[in-house]
């Protein structure tokens, strides 16, 4: 079957010459040793290019579903299309519950994990840190499986699909809880000045800056009705909740179950770039952050969302051995917004940033090699996974060929 694919926003399209839908790891292999070039979709999640080709594209509706709970270990099996809301469920009724996530819970758990997505915390890391166990179709058509002792492991917890396709995952869990929900607007000068103090203090502490009266609606932020917007943070702190705290479904107060508390619904009127910086330069990246949205308005509208990740062992992963604050802005589709988030590139350069591979970012193999340490190291066991390239395309090449 010919015809084109456009991700989730619409920034991204192609036209491959075949779009598969296989149903067994079988039709996974036969469809592997057949392309010349080969890509990975769940839900077209991501803003970058980094599912496009010409040649075969895979879409995972076919593989799709939880195949059991380890309810004495806490692990969850699925399949790579299996959304990250679906496992909220089994884990739950099993006494579990993913240790973290973020703000949509609609992606696949395939491309999740292979991207590093997060939710916020200091001590909560990366679905990608989650991985235990995974089958993996290289690029010969074999299947490897890949355990928790297995030194690969690392490098397919976050290989942005070029290792192979991942046909089956297996997934750590923590034991279940309930989130409080806090949510409230604040002075930026609070809720920057403060952030140490909060994201130590609490599970989850995370804010949105919001640079004018206009920014808030573009994400549909709730400010209180009345109240001066410029220059304000909308602040999100979740704890996990007493036994005797019952559940609640007050807006900006709820309390629930972790996976029904953690999603949020956005429009998709917004293009993500989100970069990661050392945690200990925080402050100074966020003052020059401020400084840049301020100068770069109307570019800049969109609000700053601010969260912080813990470190982890995943190579390509934008924690990997340092906890990171997160700082996330967007361009508005329909504008020239490019030069403002080259500007974010090259400021948050100077702070050795890294990436989200699922989101928009200018890096050069140059930056890759200078602040992620094992990417030799991934590159090395990508070609020897896959010689040819076969799981690359026009975006990944220049990086990891």
């Amino acid at each position: 079957m010919t015809a084109t694919f456009t991700n989730w926003v619409g920034n991204q399209r192609c036209t491959p010459a075949r779009i598969l839908t296989p149903t067994s790891e079988a039709e996974v292999q036969a469809a592997v040793r057949a392309a010349r070039e080969l890509r990975c979709v769940a839900t077209g999640h991501s803003f970058t290019p980094v599912h496009l080709t010409d040649d075969t594209l895979l879409t995972m509706d076919g593989l799709h579903g939880v195949l059991g709970v380890d309810a004495g270990r806490g692990r969850i099996r699925a399949l790579p299309g299996t959304s990250v809301e679906e496992l909220g469920g089994p884990l739950w009724e099993a006494g579990w519950s993913l240790a973290n996530q973020g703000d949509i819970d609609t992606q696949g758990i395939a491309g999740a994990v292979s991207t590093s997505t997060h939710g916020s915390g200091l001590a909560l890391r990366s679905l990608s840190a989650a991985l235990t166990r995974a089958r993996l179709v290289v690029a010969s058509g074999d299947v490897l499986e890949i355990g928790e002792d297995d030194p690969r492991l690392p490098a397919v917890q976050a290989c942005v699909g070029m290792l192979g396709v991942l046909t089956e995952l297996e997934v750590q869990a923590v034991p279940r809880h309930r989130l409080t929900e806090r949510i409230e607007q604040w002075p930026y000068e609070e809720a920057f000045g403060r952030l140490d103090e909060l994201a130590r203090a609490h599970r989850h502490y995370s804010f949105f800056y919001i640079p004018t009266e206009a920014s808030a609606a573009l994400y549909d932020l709730d400010v209180p009705a009345g109240m001066q917007v410029a220059e304000t943070c909308y602040v999100k702190i979740y704890d996990v909740a007493d036994e005797d705290v019952p559940d609640s479904a007050e807006p900006g107060r709820r309390v629930g179950p972790a996976f029904r508390i953690y999603p949020d619904v956005f429009g998709a009127n917004f293009h993500e770039l989100e970069y990661f910086v050392p945690y200990e330069r925080a402050q100074e990246a966020l003052a020059a952050m401020r400084e840049l949205m301020l100068r770069s308005l109307p570019l800049s509208v969109f609000p700053m969302e601010v969260r912080t990740v813990a470190r982890e062992g995943a190579w390509l992963s934008h924690s990997y051995d340092r906890d990171s604050l997160v700082i996330s802005v967007s361009g508005q589709p329909g504008t020239d917004y490019e030069p403002y988030l080259r500007d974010v590139h090259a400021l948050l350069g100077q702070f050795d940033a890294r990436v989200h591979f699922g989101k928009l970012h200018y890096l050069t193999r140059d930056e890759l090699y200078a602040r992620y340490p094992r990417a030799a190291d991934f590159i090395a066991l990508r070609r020897e996974l896959d010689p040819d390239g076969t799981f690359l395309n026009d975006h990944l090449r220049p990086l990891f060929a």
